[in-house]
């Protein structure tokens, strides 16, 4: 039988706020290539990083209605490496990766203008939201 569980949206926004807790002050976003690992706490094998964005030093304020809408990414103004970006991380000031999503030009969980990222080029993302499911 399928699960069947239904969440609060009070638990959802709880869950969610529970990320920018666990970045906690001036976290990163990190753009790799490669095969997305199976989970954060899975080591990284083979995966180059493309590009490192500053977050705010709150990651985001308080969600809402099941979504927490980042707060601003600083660019990057000169990209690591060259390559194809398959997956982002969202990390701690000290590099601990605590999510991980994927990345495409829609449909995917960041969304680029391009997924072709150029080393030297600059790396902007306008917005960035994580949406709770049930």
């Amino acid at each position: 039988m399928a699960s069947a569980l239904k969440y609060a949206v009070t638990l959802k926004n709880a869950k969610l706020d529970a990320i920018t807790t666990a970045i906690g002050t001036s976290g990163l976003l990190r753009i790799y290539s490669g095969t997305q690992p199976t989970n954060p706490d899975t080591a990284l094998s083979g995966n180059t990083v493309l590009a490192e964005l500053a977050l705010s030093s709150t990651f985001a304020a308080g969600a809402s209605g099941g979504v927490l809408t980042a707060s601003s990414i600083s660019s990057d103004t000169s990209a690591d490496n060259t390559g194809t970006a398959t997956f982002f991380s969202l990390l701690t000031s000290g590099g601990t990766r605590k999510v991980d999503g994927s990345v495409g030009t829609s449909g995917a969980d960041l969304n680029l203008n391009t997924t072709s990222i150029v080393s030297g080029a600059q790396v902007s993302v306008s917005s960035l939201t994580i949406t709770s499911g049930n």
